[in-house]
């Protein structure tokens, strides 16, 4: 059972680490604000990661994504990778990154699968191998072991332990992985964002080496990129039949910025960038949209928000609702309620989303 520090209700749907509930955040900003970026501070610091965005007046810039870091000698960014070492930026660049990977056969647990052409063969033949589900094929799955946000309730960050560690593989090696059998590529994370460098060059490698056959380009991201950034992704994936999936953590700003440590203008700027281009190849669908149904915090209201923000890009952009499991900072709270999935689908659907579904039904209760 948590408690609001502000308005001193108790509920099992108040993360006891955040320590404020969604009233508060949307109504009380200032005060419930500067409780969540205590945690926030407090969090990434026991990963030995920057508690906020260096602003070194002399610091070398970089603007890879919303931060626009200003990173002082001997420091590094907010994303806890790129290091000022006598004014050269070392330990990541194009060449050499921080993240593992690893083969999923097709059709996989992607959040895309229900529309990209690995789980239905959508854009047959020129994008997929069969008319159905791609089996005999396999998704080379590459996560990237930072990100650009500082989510409360992240389902993967255990990702964190090792964005400091020194380990790094190059591109060639993550190219060398593909075969035969492999006819996409997904980046993820923690988020490509910080290391989005990595990825558009490992993407040219690995579409080299497989000249002539399919292979489709994936991102799975916050969407905090710079917009020069998403531009080069969404040529990569729009060419090559893969797609750009937005996670689309809230609407209310104040309320994502409570959740993850940063604010969402970005990434509902980029995905309105991205969405103009949605019609140049609507099957597969280039863009891809989710939103994780945290208790408490993301309720049927928030879903319709970003539903009516979807929409009014284009109706036919498939949009993912994903049950809650309780991790990190929000192990506390309960997993999603499927009356409150329902709730969230209808909303959606009532904007006028033609393409919404339920993602990780298992885990309703």
């Amino acid at each position: 059972m948590g408690w609001c520090e502000i308005c001193e209700k108790s509920s099992k749907e108040i993360a006891r680490e955040l320590g404020v509930c969604r009233s508060c955040i949307l109504d009380k900003p200032d005060k419930a604000l500067a409780l969540a970026l205590k945690i926030h501070r407090r969090s990434r610091a026991s990963f030995g990661l920057p508690e906020t965005e260096p602003r070194a007046p002399e610091g070398i810039p970089c603007r890879l994504c919303v931060h626009e870091c200003r990173i002082p000698e001997g420091g590094v960014g907010y994303c806890g990778l790129r290091r000022n070492e006598k004014g050269k930026i070392k330990d990541v660049t194009a060449e050499r990154g921080k993240l593992s990977w690893y083969h999923d056969p097709l059709p996989t647990n992607c959040v895309g699968d229900w529309v990209c052409p690995g789980g239905t063969g959508a854009g047959y033949p020129r994008y997929a191998h069969r008319q159905g589900p791609e089996r005999g094929y396999k998704n080379l799955a590459v996560f990237f072991h930072a990100c650009s946000f500082n989510c409360l309730f992240c389902q993967n960050w255990s990702f964190m332990e090792l964005t400091t560690r020194p380990q790094t593989r190059t591109v060639e090696e993550l190219a060398a992985a593909v075969d035969d059998c492999t006819s996409c590529i997904c980046f993820f994370g923690g988020d490509p964002t910080p290391q989005a460098p990595f990825s558009l060059n490992a993407a040219r490698l690995a579409r080299e080496k497989a000249k002539g056959k399919i292979l489709r380009i994936c991102w799975e991201t916050n969407g905090s990129m710079h917009p020069a950034v998403l531009d080069k992704m969404v040529e990569v994936a729009l060419e090559s039949g893969g797609n750009i999936k937005f996670d689309l953590k809230a609407w209310d700003e104040n309320l994502h910025i409570a959740l993850t440590g940063v604010s969402n203008r970005r990434t509902l700027e980029n995905f309105a960038r991205a969405g103009k281009l949605v019609r140049e190849r609507p099957e597969p669908p280039l863009l891809i949209a989710n939103t994780l149904l945290v208790p408490g915090y993301i309720d049927a209201e928030e879903v319709r928000l970003l539903a009516r923000c979807i929409a009014s890009i284009d109706r036919n952009i498939p949009y993912s609702l994903l049950a809650f499991h309780p991790q990190f900072h929000m192990a506390d709270l309960p997993v999603t309620s499927r009356e409150l999935a329902e709730r969230c689908l209808d909303a959606a659907r009532e904007e006028g989303l033609s393409r919404v579904r339920l993602g990780n039904v298992h885990l309703l209760v």
